[in-house]
């Protein structure tokens, strides 16, 4: 019964991540060199990269809309997005990690795009330890939005920019050629653009759970005071 009273897109959600799962260890791949089977990570490692920059761009969204409203719903939403962004940040680079290790013969080669990542989720870090000394729940939900702005602000270069301006491990960067350069099997964007669609629901869907909670336990904090 509880599944059939899920949103639509909770729906959708479930029925990505289960097809991204099967097809993605069970359906074909081009036999690339050196990549191998270890591409059947790209359903995984990459989608949980686009799963963090969406929840940290609404992150900011909501950091912003705070700062507007000072509505504590904005400031929960702001928080949560980023706590499961990060958490997809740190799976990222987890499973980036495990196929660089049969890939590139290292878990960890010093590329720039990993090491960019790292000091991108340290930034991160840096902002729940930020709130974390705050005790006025005003002055800790106003400063950590402005901190979260500027994170994102150094984001962006960090990911997207500084990587394809040196030599780098990675497709699309430092002058190697992007995924679709080289893929020469077409079938595995059916794969891999739901899992990314349905990895981003997964972490919304997180999100919208954790955010019940925070405004539940706010409720009774209020209530036993």
């Amino acid at each position: 019964m509880f599944f059939f009273k899920l949103a639509w897109w909770k729906h959708l959600c479930i029925v990505l991540i289960f097809y991204t799962i099967v097809a993605g260890f069970l359906g074909k791949v081009p036999r690339l060199p050196i990549l191998n089977e270890s591409i059947r990570n790209l359903y995984f490692h990459v989608p949980m990269w686009f799963g963090m920059i969406i929840l940290l761009t609404l992150s900011v969204v909501f950091a912003i809309q705070y700062l507007r409203s000072n509505a504590l719903k904005k400031d929960f939403y702001m928080v949560e997005t980023a706590h499961v962004g990060i958490l997809f940040g740190i799976i990222g680079l987890v499973t980036g990690m495990i196929w660089a290790k049969y890939t590139w013969g290292e878990w960890w080669s010093n590329d720039p795009k990993q090491v960019n990542a790292a000091i991108c989720l340290l930034i991160y870090l840096a902002f729940f330890v930020l709130r974390g000394s705050l005790e006025d729940e005003t002055q800790r939900a106003k400063i950590s939005a402005v901190y979260n702005i500027f994170a994102f602000a150094t984001l962006v270069p960090l990911l997207f920019i500084l990587p394809r301006l040196t030599d780098s491990l990675h497709p699309g960067s430092g002058g190697n050629p992007g995924f679709n350069a080289y893929d020469l099997d077409n079938n595995m964007r059916w794969v891999f653009y739901p899992a990314v669609v349905g990895w981003a629901l997964l972490g919304w869907w997180i999100v919208t759970l954790r955010v019940r909670v925070r405004i539940l336990q706010n409720y009774w904090e209020e209530k036993s005071k």
